[in-house]
């Protein structure tokens, strides 16, 4: 039964998977119970994962489809369970008492399981058991409320039913990690960009990777973060997001590699007007640019987005230039940037800033080219309801120590 179960997911999910998960097509919803403990599915990423399990009793208000599953509400999305561990619930007040209110606000907060986490039908370990919450997942929360002893507890929806998890067992979402990378050279070839920051060593770089994948995480596209800041997407606990600015040609000679090895994903922001018609030598003296075979050479692992068109200059005191352009300037350059990157990704919808810098203007001219999200190099973690085009990126440095890493990357309060 699970093998075709999931054989008719990953059909389902093979097309547009968004569209099919928001807006389940079926009978009427129904309410139902569970008649033994059951396994439950959900799409976490990009994929069709075990997502925990109900416990026998439990009711669910859910949607009937044509395969052998119901679909219910889970999270920002869709979860399935098999038909043959439901029945129709008797009495209408029944249903009533088991049901949460629709309408009850999120708290714009997620809590996030290390291991798997019993779920409760009220604030009280003492109370029937609900089910049980998978490893590795961010789940959000509708409130946070005390109950016997002074305990903190987390308050969920699934299935459109009220639940309740233990803040014992559970951590709250300190947000998703997206880390920032420029330049990486071998350390015998690296002897002018040394001791600037935003040149990493292919060592380093490669046991950053390691450690991330040594653990679990999973890469993210911008496509997924958006979804984690506009609380629409189901996401794992362990997840980061990897961008390079400027589209250097060390990152296809040496980050890709290492990306592709470990089947990692990973965004380029390109600043497009320096895009070169063809490959140059080699040459770790210099900054040198991708040309646009390498781009097409690495398009399995980067998603392209945009570094702007020509405003990746600063002015005489050293400043970003886009700081004292108009806005059609901006909005003129942003769009430029756009077009530009079509050739190599049709959805160029992301953007990073020049140098960090942007102001109210540069803000506006983003939203109004088409931009959905741009990030920023304030250091600091994504969260649920930031601002979309004030995102915080971190830097892991060459120098720094994997302990280091682990702090600012691991689901830790950032100072």
């Amino acid at each position: 039964m699970l093998m075709r179960f999931v054989f008719v997911l990953t059909l389902l999910l093979s097309g547009n998977a968004a569209a099919a998960l928001t807006a389940p097509q079926g009978l009427p919803p129904r309410y139902m119970q569970t008649t033994e403990d059951a396994a439950v599915w959900a799409q976490v990423g990009d994929r069709v994962i075990t997502v925990g399990n109900i416990r026998a009793g439990q009711i669910l208000d859910v949607v009937s489809t044509a395969a052998d599953y119901y679909e219910f509400r889970f999270g920002f999305g869709t979860g399935f369970i098999d038909k043959d561990h439901l029945e129709l619930v008797q009495g209408r007040q029944r249903v009533e008492d088991g049901l949460g209110d629709l309408h009850r606000p999120s708290s714009n907060q997620n809590l996030i399981t290390w291991k798997d986490t019993p779920v409760y039908n009220a604030p009280d370990a003492g109370s029937a058991p609900f089910g049980t919450l998978a490893e590795n997942l961010r789940y959000p929360i509708l409130n946070a409320l005390k109950g016997r002893l002074n305990q903190t507890w987390y308050q969920i929806r699934i299935g459109n039913r009220l639940a309740y998890v233990s803040s014992l067992d559970a951590q709250l979402d300190n947000g998703i990690p997206m880390l920032t990378y420029h330049h990486i050279l071998r350390d015998e070839e690296n002897t002018r960009f040394r001791h600037t920051s935003t040149t990493t060593s292919v060592r380093a770089f490669n046991n950053q990777m390691t450690w991330l994948r040594d653990r679990g995480y999973t890469t993210l596209s911008m496509y997924q973060l958006e979804g984690y800041v506009r609380n629409k997407m189901n996401l794992p606990a362990r997840a980061v997001v990897i961008t390079f600015d400027d589209g250097l040609k060390s990152v296809s000679r040496y980050a890709y590699p290492v990306l592709k090895q470990y089947n990692f994903k990973a965004t380029a922001f390109i600043i497009s007007s320096r895009i070169k018609a063809h490959p140059q030598k080699w040459d770790p003296k210099s900054l040198q640019f991708m040309s646009i075979s390498e781009l097409r050479g690495i398009k399995d692992v980067f998603d392209f987005q945009s570094h702007t068109h020509f405003l990746h200059r600063v002015d005489y005191s050293r400043h970003p230039i886009l700081l004292s352009r108009s806005y059609h300037n901006i909005l003129f350059d942003f769009k430029r940037s756009r077009r530009a990157l079509a050739q190599f990704n049709p959805h160029v919808l992301y953007l990073s800033y020049p140098f960090g810098g942007y102001n109210a203007t540069a803000v506006q001219a983003a939203n109004d080219a088409g931009f959905h999200l741009a990030v920023t190099t304030v250091k600091g973690k994504v969260k649920p309801g930031d601002n979309p085009f004030l995102l915080k990126r971190l830097y892991i440095l060459r120098t720094d120590s994997l302990e280091t890493m682990s702090r600012l990357v691991s689901n830790q309060p950032q100072g």
